[in-house]
């Protein structure tokens, strides 16, 4: 399997990674700005990330993303993001698993993990808080909704990368 560079934004138009812009300027401005957030999106269906990585990108933040368990450990890892999106029902290791790996890295403990899932239930919902997620989103996403977890999360967990 081909590596992939866990901090090139999937293959969304127009959006790179930019090495030599120094963190928290804005390429395109050349101007200093607060420092951007770092979210990882786990989904293993394209068009999910692809809609929720494109919203939070709008909002400005920076984003990551993985399809499957495994890949999001890996990515969180590498990439130390500030807060993750977590699809729950992923091929392999799936988003509870994930999130409880991730839980278990000491440099990872701390940062939000919002559950996304397409099963309201209250069991559902029980499982996810138990192994450590911060928030829980059913699908389809309420993107005003989900935007203000994430900031209200971001808000709570200190400065951008």
């Amino acid at each position: 399997m081909k590596q992939r560079d866990p901090l090139a934004t999937s293959g969304l138009p127009g959006l790179k990674k930019d090495e030599n812009v120094p963190k928290g300027v804005p390429a395109e401005q050349g101007q200093p700005a607060e420092p951007r957030f770092l979210i990882l999106v786990v989904d293993d269906l394209a068009d999910n990330v692809a809609f929720i990585s494109l919203d939070l990108q709008q909002q400005g933040y920076r984003v990551v993303t993985a399809s499957n368990g495994d890949d999001a450990v890996t990515v969180a890892i590498q990439t130390m993001p500030n807060l993750i999106l977590m699809d729950i029902n992923l091929p392999g290791l799936d988003g509870l698993g994930a999130t409880r790996r991730i839980r278990e890295n000491e440099s990872l403990r701390d940062v939000p993990v919002i559950a996304i899932t397409a099963f309201g239930t209250e069991g559902f919902q029980r499982a996810a808080y138990d192994v450590g997620v911060s928030g829980y989103l059913t699908k389809p996403i309420d993107f005003e909704r989900m935007q203000q977890l994430v900031a209200r999360l971001l808000s709570n967990s200190g400065s951008g990368n």
